[in-house]
């Protein structure tokens, strides 16, 4: 199994992430797959694939605080409107995201991707 992580290594809740992912990854034997989604922008696809696995509010994908949030309106946007506008502006994309088994969350705090990992008992 592979953990994904959307990453920005500027960011300190994506950085206490990744250490937190990569203890995971050790424990458990799994791969661990690192995109600093700055550098390779995801495609609207991509995007798309997160948004499901992430519950479908897309104003929870975006960083409000951007001021390219309030310049493209961003508020009321659709989801397509607001996947787009990710894909012209990374930065746009909240962070840090972990996806792992086709669910994903928001890991503010990083502790929150911990529930990506509990084990399932029968």
């Amino acid at each position: 199994m592979m953990i994904q992580l959307y990453h920005n290594p500027r960011c300190s809740k994506s950085r206490e992430t990744l250490a937190l992912l990569e203890q995971i990854a050790s424990e458990q034997q799994l791969s661990l797959e690192v995109i600093d989604y700055q550098k390779t922008p995801l495609t609207l696809e991509q995007l798309q694939t997160l948004l499901t696995q992430l519950g479908g509010d897309v104003q929870a994908m975006l960083r409000p605080n951007e001021e390219e949030y309030s310049a493209a309106s961003l508020a009321d946007a659709d989801s397509l409107r607001a996947l787009q506008a990710i894909v012209t502006t990374p930065k746009l994309l909240q962070r840090p995201i972990v996806s792992y088994r086709g669910q994903a969350v928001i890991a503010r705090p990083p502790e929150l991707a911990l529930g990506l990992f509990q084990k399932v008992n029968p």
